[in-house]
């Protein structure tokens, strides 16, 4: 890895100059760009949903067909977490991130490619999807390691609140645009434009960003002093030996990634099994709650569009707001009420939001219910990624690829088993079994021990390599 991790990275020279320099704030600019990135990639999804009807109706598909399309997205993204994980820990998340942005948007593009006039496109469609799911799958795990590298810990909670702000502004500004699109163009156009803005973004990722503040040439001595005091990648890694700069004319050599250790850890099973919990419901809005305002309340495209924002405005709004309670009260209290009490609540919540929202006879009431049940959701957003973060140290994209993995397949199973269920007992049933959902992922936030971190578990074997 050549990131410098030991304390002796930063040069008398840098010191010097960081007493007469301004302090400046790229570590913020860059996630802001994050934030756009996060932004592009569920508009990039969140489009099939919108395009649904006019979609389905084009390659004649029922709604398991259609489904199927959401779940091998999923699929795709959930078993390449992991992966994108190592990636992102061995090759850092600037060359990794701006590859995958690249992908997805050859993807996004494909899958409007694809024509009607085949005999079997849903094949075609699946195989775009899946792929799509393949390359979309490093955004998170990328995120996480340059939140890891880049930013102290007392701020990790705002800085993955506003990363995983942008789901929420890009499902939110899917509706909207998808619609507009649609209505003066068709639903292809509406996916090469996702593609081209995807394309952009990523380039831009790939010439700003650097792998570690100290590659980067606008980074100032004073604001890496500020990065340093609080970053606990570097305060562990020089227990690490392979963590150490080598020897002058050696290459550095990357630790490997001590499975074995991640897979006993019982915090990592914990959150992941609650972040399956939090894929599932976060995939009902996602997949299908265009077409439920649409089909099941009655709604017209306009309405629809408009209704179908709120959940996704809500998202943007508990991700931010998330981060800011999670960050104050790991200051003031702790890790654990930080980090796990703001989970734990932000998941119960959801709970009493969406049972509550799915029997109201209503259609905007229940809309703005179910709406703040999707904010609810999201004020537990930063906990999942700040906490992987902090349990992961150096192999935080690892430890967050395996964790996402599991919200990956909750979702995967949603957009199947929602309009299952939506058929053979109601749409209330199925809204009823995520919030049960919800309160099981709450409660497993409950036996989580934040100030467990993985390093300590691998020393010996990373020693050993």
């Amino acid at each position: 890895m050549r990131q410098r991790l030991n304390a002796d990275a930063i040069s008398p020279t840098h010191m010097t100059a960081s007493s007469s320099q301004p302090t400046t704030r790229v570590r913020w600019l860059l996630i802001g760009w994050l934030f756009v990135l996060s932004a592009v990639a569920f508009l990039d999804r969140v489009n099939l949903s919108i395009a649904g009807t006019r979609l389905a109706a084009d390659y004649h598909l029922s709604d398991v067909q259609f489904g199927l399309l959401s779940t091998v997205f999923l699929l795709g993204y959930a078993f390449f977490q992991t992966p994108a994980g190592w990636f992102a820990d061995r090759w850092g998340p600037r060359r990794v991130l701006a590859g995958g942005v690249m992908w997805w948007g050859l993807f996004t593009a494909l899958t409007a490619a694809v024509p009607t006039s085949l005999r079997n496109p849903l094949l075609l469609l699946l195989l775009a999807r899946f792929l799509l799911g393949v390359g979309e799958a490093v955004m998170y795990p990328c995120s996480n390691q340059f939140v890891a590298r880049w930013i102290p810990t007392q701020e990790r909670g705002l800085a993955n609140g506003l990363i995983f702000a942008g789901v929420g502004v890009g499902s939110a500004a899917s509706p909207a645009l998808i619609t507009y699109i649609m209505i003066h163009h068709d639903w292809r156009t509406s996916f090469w434009i996702c593609a081209l803005l995807g394309l952009a973004a990523g380039l831009i990722w790939f010439l700003a960003s650097r792998d570690s503040p100290e590659q980067h040439p606008l980074v100032s001595g004073s604001e890496l002093e500020i990065i340093h005091s609080g970053l606990e990648l570097r305060k562990r890694a020089k227990q690490v030996p392979d963590g150490e700069t080598p020897p002058a004319g050696q290459k550095p050599r990357f630790p490997t990634v001590p499975w074995s250790s991640i897979l006993k850890h019982r915090e990592v099973w914990l959150i992941t099994l609650s972040y399956f919990g939090y894929g599932y419901v976060a995939w009902i809005f996602f997949a299908w709650f265009f077409i439920y305002l649409a089909r099941v309340r009655g709604m017209n495209l306009k309405s629809s569009a408009f209704y179908a924002t709120l959940p996704f405005l809500a998202m943007a709004l508990g991700c931010a707001v998330g981060g800011l309670i999670a960050d104050f009260l790991t200051k003031r209290a702790g890790r654990r009420a930080g980090r796990c009490g703001v989970a734990a609540v932000g998941l119960g919540l959801t709970g009493i939001f969406l049972a509550f929202g799915s029997i109201v006879d209503n259609a905007p009431l229940a809309s703005v219910i179910l709406a703040g049940g999707a904010g609810a959701l999201y004020l537990s957003q930063s906990s999942f990624w700040a906490i992987s973060a902090d349990i992961g140290g150096p192999f935080s994209g690892s430890v967050s690829g395996f964790m996402n993995m599991g919200a990956q397949l909750g979702g995967a199973a949603t957009a199947s088993l929602t309009p299952f269920i939506a058929v053979h007992f109601g749409w209330t049933t199925s809204f009823l079994v995520a919030a049960a959902l919800a309160f099981l992922s709450s409660a497993a936030w409950l036996a989580v021990d934040p100030d467990r971190p993985l390093l300590p578990l691998t020393l010996n074997e990373i020693a050993r390599e």
